[in-house]
């Protein structure tokens, strides 16, 4: 009898430092811990879409990711009244000026982020690209586009991870920037420390994400 193939690899894509540790656990070790049911590999991409896009490209070529999920996280921009720091977004599909990418699994990711950080309110929708932070007027302009929130990497993440091939793909991001509380104003500190706590407790929503991928389909 042959062996039972090796499980699919996951990949969870940031952008910045405060992100990937964010994204930590004392007790994980790290690159190929398998707490998904898989291996699973924490890339920091570094900040905007020509960084993420090239990050992303280069680790799918190679051998141990070549069939890997990928999900986008980190911090965004929220673009919707009523929106606060530490909101979570979990993209129907992803934007930008090259296309849109529709993402797998987003209903399981809304009960399972529910469960793993209760009280916390979590949005769908389509989740935009931009080259740079967005601010004032540019929030409207993108909200009537009928997206609901705004970050650098997660469409350039999951086009180039679809352009490696197939697989399934999905983007959740934090919010830290909203209508009523941009960056610039006072109260900054406090929203990025509780978009911060609530990307710590992520992971097991992503982990159940990546184990229903990996179960057999009737």
């Amino acid at each position: 009898m042959s062996p039972e193939p090796a499980p699919a690899p996951l990949l969870i894509a940031c952008a910045l430092g405060i992100e990937q540790f964010a994204l930590r656990r004392p007790e994980r070790a790290g690159r190929g811990d398998r707490g998904a049911g898989g291996p699973v590999t924490v890339l920091r991409t570094g900040m905007g879409p020509a960084a993420a896009e090239r990050s992303v490209t280069r680790v799918l070529a190679g051998p141990a990711l070549r069939d890997a999920a990928v999900l986008a996280t980190g911090f965004c921009a929220g673009l919707a009244p009523g929106m606060h720091p530490g909101d979570l977004v979990v993209a129907e599909e992803t934007r930008d000026p090259r296309g849109s990418v529709p993402c797998a699994g987003t209903e399981l990711l809304v009960k399972e982020l529910v469960r793993a950080v209760p009280g916390r309110t979590v949005h769908t929708g389509p989740l935009t690209g931009s080259g740079h932070v967005v601010r004032g007027h540019e929030r409207s302009d993108l909200l009537a586009t009928g997206a609901i929130a705004v970050d650098m990497e997660s469409a350039a993440t999951l086009l180039s991870a679809v352009r490696a091939g197939e697989r399934p793909v999905a983007a959740v991001r934090v919010v830290v920037d909203a209508p009523e509380h941009e960056l610039v104003r006072v109260g900054t500190v406090r929203g990025g420390i509780s978009a911060f706590r609530v990307l710590r407790s992520v992971l097991p929503a992503f982990y159940e994400w990546h184990r229903s991928l990996l179960l057999p389909r009737r």
